[in-house]
């Protein structure tokens, strides 16, 4: 009988446990729909003045800060979704170049966070008009000779969102200036996002990868999110077999450094 009263609690946690997986993987699928519905209908909009009627330049402005913020529900549903697919050890590699990777990373955060119109965004093809127009935005890429050409074999996607979160991140708490650096180290890959933000003291590091964290001391976790980008990136990473570490001390910035192998021996 004791046996059983000590084992009830454990039963309760795993029975709690599945059916929040559930309900989050749910109400993901019970969000797209909508979404995608409100998204239709903007670009509609937009698209077809000739056919809905033109619109003023204050409307077009509205409807493009509401298109952006839809997009923006998409990411935070697809994070949600590569978060669940990772902790389940669902993986799709495949073999890609970690520069071009990291290039549409930094034009989706761009767009998602300072609000470049897509079209805009779109319109940098060539890497060296991207870089100038990163520049103009305060973001400076270091990217030494000869790492252009290395390909990974790594889930692109999950990379892709880990690079993208990290970018987002920098681009919220930096004041004037990002620098990312990318380089080979030996058979790993090294990506690092520094910004010239407040920073934070070096006995909070650790609450930043947690989720749901809300701590006035923790500069970097204090926004009105729930802290689920660098948490669900650090759950991403380790699941592709890297990590994410922080370099930051108060008044002095921010680094979080993400290390990946390049091949991903368990992807079988």
């Amino acid at each position: 009988m004791d046996e059983e009263k000590n084992k009830r609690p454990q039963r309760v946690a795993e029975t709690s446990g599945f059916f929040q997986e559930i309900s989050i993987e749910f109400l993901i699928h019970e969000l797209k729909d909508p979404i995608a519905v409100i998204e239709t209908g903007l670009r509609t909009v937009l698209e077809k003045q000739d056919r809905y009627g033109p619109l003023t330049a204050k409307q077009a402005n509205t409807l493009m800060r509401s298109l952006r913020n839809t997009r923006k529900a998409w990411g935070i549903l697809n994070n949600l979704l590569e978060i669940g697919r990772s902790e389940a050890g669902c993986l799709a590699c495949r073999r890609f170049t970690p520069v071009n990777a990291l290039y549409n990373a930094l034009k989706d955060a761009l767009e998602t966070v300072t609000g470049p119109a897509p079209e805009v965004i779109g319109k940098y093809q060539i890497e060296a008009e991207l870089i100038k127009l990163l520049n103009s935005h305060g973001i400076f890429v270091h990217i030494p000779p000869g790492t252009a050409a290395v390909e990974m074999f790594q889930d692109e996607t999950k990379f892709r969102q880990i690079a993208g979160n990290l970018f987002k991140n920098a681009l919220h708490h930096r004041r004037q200036r990002i620098d990312v650096r990318m380089d080979i180290h030996g058979d790993r890959l090294v990506l690092a996002v520094k910004d010239d933000g407040r920073g934070v003291e070096p006995e909070h590091h650790d609450l930043i990868f947690k989720r749901y964290t809300r701590l006035k001391e923790c500069d970097l976790v204090e926004r009105k999110g729930h802290g689920l980008g660098l948490a669900g990136s650090l759950i991403l990473a380790r699941s592709l077999g890297g990590d994410i570490q922080v370099t930051s001390r108060k008044g002095e910035g921010a680094t979080f450094c993400l290390t990946l192998p390049l091949q991903l021996k368990e992807a079988g």
